[in-house]
């Protein structure tokens, strides 16, 4: 929406241009607008959404109006000192915006882009103050939707360690209604 400068991705970088949370409003308007294209008519994923009560409350109503529901909702379980080594860990570069992590992806030279060679850097939201701050906030808006979906039999945790494969294989079993964790 952002990159389309649709009328609500105007009004989202309005508040991302500021450091602010987009609104529940404008972010919900952008999913709601999405699931009723017609590549969305048999399915769709979402990831990272809803992140709140309110927003599982709205997706509900719009779905229902469509006629449609969630099947499943995947949470991924890692213990939190290995979020923060892991979103820690980031680098990007200053240039073409290739990304690395630096135990996971490392570039052939410490601080320098294989890519492009211009320096790459850690962002301010890479850092493990940051990090703990968007944390407290996940526990306090976003962890409450694991009850909200589990009193609905519709939340299905995943162990989020492993290799890619392992990790891929846990999902889609979740998917198919066996348990992964």
């Amino acid at each position: 929406n952002v990159r389309s400068k649709t009328p609500l991705g105007l009004k989202a970088k309005e508040y991302m241009d500021k450091g602010a949370l987009v609104p529940d409003s404008i972010v919900v308007g952008m999913v709601s607008d999405r699931i009723r294209e017609e590549d969305a008519e048999k399915g769709f994923i979402l990831d990272g959404f809803p992140r709140n009560i309110n927003q599982a409350d709205v997706l509900e109503a719009t779905l229902e109006g469509l006629g449609k529901g969630i099947d499943r909702v995947i949470g991924m379980e890692v213990e939190r000192k290995e979020l923060v080594r892991r979103l820690s860990g980031r680098r990007v570069c200053r240039q073409c915006a290739e990304n690395y992590h630096v135990i996971f992806s490392p570039p052939m030279n410490i601080g320098t882009c294989d890519k492009c060679g211009s320096e790459i850097y850690q962002r301010d939201d890479y850092k493990e103050e940051t990090i703990e701050a968007r944390l407290a906030v996940y526990e306090k808006e976003t962890l409450p939707l694991v009850d909200y979906y589990s009193k609905k039999s519709l939340y299905s945790p995943v162990d989020g360690i492993g290799t890619v494969d392992q990790i891929t294989g846990h999902i889609v079993g979740a998917i198919e209604g066996r348990s992964n964790t």
